[in-house]
């Protein structure tokens, strides 16, 4: 019997459905169809959106990359910038003249603004080797010095500086403290000493708080031949300049000397000219309601100065349907040339034996700068600077952004116009004298023609703090 019953238990479990999970039939969806919800376009679609999420990633990646190069291409430049001292500066140098030049022109900014006022606070950006604390020793007037920038070499050499200084006037010398600072990218509170002085963080825009009651404890903050490297986008900008505010008390002053954009301008103007790329300016019309620039965080289609002088063309006959169609293909890509101010071009240089300015790549056809941030060009100077990338200035940009940060512009004039102002003055004439700008017997001036060339590449300015 058992063996009977055992060949009976075989057979019903061969002929049972077997409970493997391999052999199971597919489960049936409860939903039929949910898949083909998402449709082709759906997919297409949530890829652009990746694509542009990794394009967006990449270039961000790519602009913070470019902007440590520049940095670091600057800094490193500075640093390596043997410090020669000042008797090879007056005697050795081939650009002695503009040398003296420019440092009387320095010497003349800071004391037509450094006021009566006795123990003031000067915070100089950009201090480089701490070439200007003579100028300041001068005037007698200081009671603290900080001095910030980026190169660590230059920071050094101007703690050295003013160790030698502090020594020749046995102690009769204002305090003065040395940092390593990027001034444009980070917030000068950051330093303790200005700090404990007096910076208000909250400047800019939207704070009218800051704006009614709030100020920093500097008089003056100074910016000599440094500021256009700020001009590399907006953020670097506009930190630049709240640094500037944050740190002036109401009524302090911004003082500097940065390259000419009118000079600039109408370099470009030129050059386009010559190449037969140039794009005329708007009739002055639009820039008499507006003249505010526009900056990048701007709403771009508030402003159009060439859409909004364009008036309506008559109507061209069927016949002629051709034409007109190859007509206005035309004037749209005039128009886009007009718009970004810009045709194609492989750029082009100036300069004399020792200078030299040149753009790259890409300049506006009309000379304006437009957006204002980011426009590069390379600066060469004999002995000084060995083509590093620098940036223009747009002037009325700056001075319209300034105005955001309570600066409110009091001085603008190029560096010649100073000399033809300034040379007669009883103070600063002497002082030309002895720094060897104008011969003692004769008062003739003794910079060179080609140097004072390379002088008029720049201007200086003053900001009153409101």
């Amino acid at each position: 019997m058992a063996g009977t019953a055992q060949p009976e238990q075989a057979r019903k479990r061969a002929r049972s459905p077997s409970r493997s999970p391999s052999r199971s039939p597919p489960r049936q969806r409860k939903r039929p169809g949910v898949g083909s919800r998402v449709t082709a376009a759906d997919r297409e679609a949530a890829r652009q959106r990746q694509l542009q999420r990794e394009h967006e990633a990449e270039k961000k990646a790519q602009q913070e990359a470019a902007s440590r190069g520049v940095h670091d291409v600057v800094k490193q430049h500075y640093n390596m910038v043997p410090e020669r001292g000042r008797e090879w500066r007056v005697t050795d140098s081939k650009i002695k003249g503009l040398r003296s030049f420019n440092n009387w022109v320095k010497s003349s900014t800071i004391q037509k603004f450094i006021g009566d006022e006795r123990n003031l606070k000067v915070m100089d950006i950009g201090c480089g080797k701490g070439g200007d604390l003579q100028k300041w020793q001068a005037s007698r007037k200081l009671a603290l010095y900080v001095g910030a920038d980026p190169a660590d070499v230059s920071i050094k050499q101007a703690r050295e500086r003013y160790e030698q200084m502090r020594k020749r006037s046995k102690g009769r010398v204002f305090h003065a403290e040395f940092f390593t600072k990027d001034c444009f990218g980070e917030r000068l509170d950051e330093i303790p000493i200005v700090k404990d002085v007096g910076f208000d963080p909250g400047v800019g825009p939207g704070n009218a708080m800051s704006q009614r009651w709030g100020g920093g404890g500097f008089d003056i903050v100074t910016m000599m031949f440094c500021m256009h490297y700020a001009f590399e986008n907006e953020e670097k900008a506009r930190g630049m300049l709240r640094n500037v505010s944050g740190a002036l008390k109401r009524g302090g002053r911004f003082i500097g000397c940065i390259p000419n954009s009118d000079v600039l301008s109408a370099k470009v103007i030129e050059h386009h000219k010559a190449a037969g790329t140039a794009v005329s300016n708007t009739n002055g019309v639009a820039e008499e309601e507006d003249d505010r620039p526009t900056f990048a965080s701007d709403d771009e289609d508030d402003w159009d100065p060439e859409k909004s002088l364009d008036s309506p063309k008559p109507k061209e006959p069927e016949a002629d349907g051709e034409k007109r169609e190859g007509q206005e293909k035309g004037k749209e890509k005039e128009d886009e040339a007009k718009e970004d101010g810009q045709v194609e071009d492989e750029g082009f240089e100036w300069g004399n034996t020792i200078y030299r300015v040149k753009f790259p790549g890409k300049t506006p056809a009309d000379g304006t700068f437009r957006p204002p941030f980011g426009w590069k060009y390379f600066y060469f100077l004999e002995e000084a600077v060995e083509e590093v990338p620098e940036y223009v200035v747009p002037w009325e940009a700056f001075r319209a952004l300034a105005e955001d940060y309570n600066l409110e512009l009091q001085y603008r004039k190029p560096f010649r116009e100073v000399w033809d102002e300034q040379k007669d003055d009883p103070e600063l004439g002497p002082l030309s004298e002895r720094m060897g700008v104008r011969d003692r017997a004769t008062g003739r001036l003794l910079t060179r023609e080609e140097e004072l060339d390379a002088a008029d590449f720049y201007h200086t300015f003053c900001f009153y703090k409101v």
